[in-house]
């Protein structure tokens, strides 16, 4: 398991973070999930954000990545990870990997991510990241995730990162029996968070809250 030797004042943000930000909150959504809070705290999100933005690591709200991306606020990268009710068997498709930041936390929960990123330089560097600092459970593929990877499918959960007008239709056939579905859909400022069930040849939708991603790019998005 990955394991990260810093500075004491890290750890104790995070800490502060999951008990101040995460827990509360999730709970107040009649939510929680101690094994998504542990992978809260063990993963360094200092460490995936650009230098100059580390001394905000920690605060709850998201940060720019550069591209015209942000790392999601630790709030809703809980939240999705939670909702996506992960019991450790899983191999999970995210669909935009960023700084790789919500895959790495996802990588503490399943047996497998695979993570599609369009633009190469995020790509490059999300992998070279999550490699150097031992998330050896995690695969970056470069693409346009709208199509997700159907030659990997099915896929017992699937993650969205970034918001289309809708969920992208090959992502519905892609996603396995009993498999959840977690990500923003609408247009570039008026977003809600969905989460989809498949149950059988139907798919149970249930409408979460209001949400703010960057638009996902792509022939679906």
């Amino acid at each position: 398991m990955f394991k990260a030797k810093e500075p004491t004042d890290y750890e104790q943000e995070r800490e502060r973070m999951v008990q101040h930000q995460l827990d509360v909150r999730l709970r107040t959504r009649g939510l929680s999930s101690e094994r998504v809070l542990q992978a809260m705290r063990e993963v360094p999100r200092h460490l995936f954000v650009p230098d100059a933005r580390r001394p905000r690591a920690y605060d709850d709200r998201p940060l720019s990545i550069g591209y015209g991306q942000t790392i999601s606020q630790p709030y809703i990268v809980a939240l999705m990870t939670t909702l996506m009710e992960l019991t450790g068997h899983e191999t999970v498709l995210e669909i935009g990997t960023g700084s790789g930041y919500q895959s790495a936390i996802l990588s503490r929960l399943v047996r497998q991510v695979i993570s599609i990123e369009c633009i190469q330089e995020l790509a490059d560097s999300a992998r070279s990241r999550l490699a150097h600092l031992g998330f050896d459970n995690v695969r970056v593929v470069l693409g346009d995730g709208s199509f997700g990877l159907p030659e990997q499918a099915p896929f017992e959960a699937i993650m969205l990162t970034a918001a289309g007008p809708e969920v992208p239709p090959p992502l519905y056939e892609q996603l396995a029996q009993g498999g959840r579905l977690v990500g923003p859909v609408g247009s570039r400022y008026e977003q809600v968070l969905i989460r989809l069930r498949r149950l059988g040849d139907e798919w149970k939708r249930e409408t979460l809250e209001r949400v703010i991603f960057v638009p996902l790019v792509g022939e679906h998005g």
